[in-house]
């Protein structure tokens, strides 16, 4: 089972800098929590420590960091690929030396039209894949002007203003998969698993109003603006693309 939060739920820091080897699962921890805490993707951490796809953990669980690596990173890609490659055998020149008949000339032939295939009226469309349809739903998680904008190194996300208890929404539909307040630096905190590539982040709240485990619509409330975590009320709010920050205004519609 995961490690559910509590009132005595050890906070952590975010990281920044040097990523340490190894971190040690405290009361309040999600394999997800831990992967986003340090900007890991989290099926990569799942498999570098043995977790199955249940993704269970415990307190007291030392947990292997190094080796664990965001999806997009090429560093991870060369692990998935497996350390022996094939070599690529060398193609074949596609252009061959045309017949010649006995008196020298090259003998014209004239080439068949492929046949059409009839097209079926009821003939289905490609499948949209779930990470097309989360892309195109992506929608404000709270009204408010944007108070800072997102860095890649220094600020993973963008803050935007407003008024204590102001609402915040799911800003696509998905399943919680964090609440709580174990992150030092991001106060009371949700997150959003959307598909297996997309995570969203909503911090400083003062109230949360869904558990983990939970199953949310784009656009439904889970959340009243706060400034927990922070000396202002503002929504810090993030974006993971397969454990990468990725800057929220490119996915946002513009308003």
């Amino acid at each position: 089972m995961d490690v559910r939060g509590g009132p005595y739920a050890a906070p952590v820091k975010t990281y920044v800098g040097r990523q340490p080897d190894a971190y040690t699962v405290q009361r309040g921890d999600t394999l997800y929590s831990i992967a986003f805490r340090f900007g890991l993707d989290y099926r990569s951490l799942a498999k570098l420590n043995g977790i199955g796809y249940n993704y269970a953990i415990f307190p007291g669980q030392r947990l292997r960091l190094k080796g664990a690596y965001p999806r997009t990173s090429s560093a991870y890609a060369s692990r998935s690929s497996g350390s022996t490659a094939k070599k690529a055998l060398p193609r074949r020149s596609a252009t061959r030396t045309p017949a010649v008949n006995k008196i020298g000339t090259v003998p014209t032939r004239t080439a068949a039209k492929p046949a059409r295939k009839p097209v079926s009226a009821n003939a289905k469309k490609p499948r949209q894949s779930q990470v097309s349809r989360t892309s195109n739903t992506w929608r404000w998680p709270s009204s408010g002007k944007v108070v800072r904008s997102f860095s890649s190194t220094v600020h993973k996300g963008i803050d935007i203003g407003g008024r204590l208890g102001d609402s915040v929404r799911a800003a696509a539909p998905g399943r919680v998969v964090y609440a709580g307040s174990g992150i030092v630096g991001l106060g009371k905190l949700i997150i959003i698993k959307h598909d297996t590539r997309y995570l969203s982040a909503y911090g400083h709240n003062d109230r949360l109003l869904v558990s983990e485990g939970a199953k949310v619509s784009a656009g439904q409330v889970i959340a009243r603006k706060g400034s927990s975590g922070t000396d202002s009320v503002k929504l810090h709010f993030e974006i993971r693309k397969e454990g990468t920050p990725i800057d929220p205004l490119g996915l946002l519609p513009r308003r």
